[in-house]
């Protein structure tokens, strides 16, 4: 237990943040979670409009350092190669 006030003043805001920063952590998982799944439906247009949703998260995580920069550059990435290659597999199907 912290003893000083100023101890005990950290105590509290390091609660705060944390449960910010788990927050901001299940937002990241979760805004994922929906790409990968409309990805997995076969959904196109849906999964475009999630990957919107988890570029704009994963941006503002990296920039206020909750997670470093290239996680949210590798994770976006990855993303963007699964919709392209959806997108692939559409085109094949609707030409044949």
């Amino acid at each position: 237990m912290p003893n000083t006030p100023s101890a005990k003043k950290r105590l509290r805001q390091d609660d705060v943040i944390s449960k910010r920063n788990r927050s901001w952590r299940s937002a990241i998982r979760n805004r994922c979670k929906k790409v990968v799944a409309a990805i997995n439906a076969s959904n196109l247009e849906q999964a475009e409009a999630f990957y919107k949703d988890a570029v704009r998260i994963l941006d503002r995580a990296g920039a206020k350092k909750l997670i470093h920069k290239n996680a949210a550059a590798r994770k976006k990435s990855r993303l963007t190669a699964m919709i392209k290659k959806l997108k692939g597999a559409g085109q094949t199907q609707t030409t044949s």
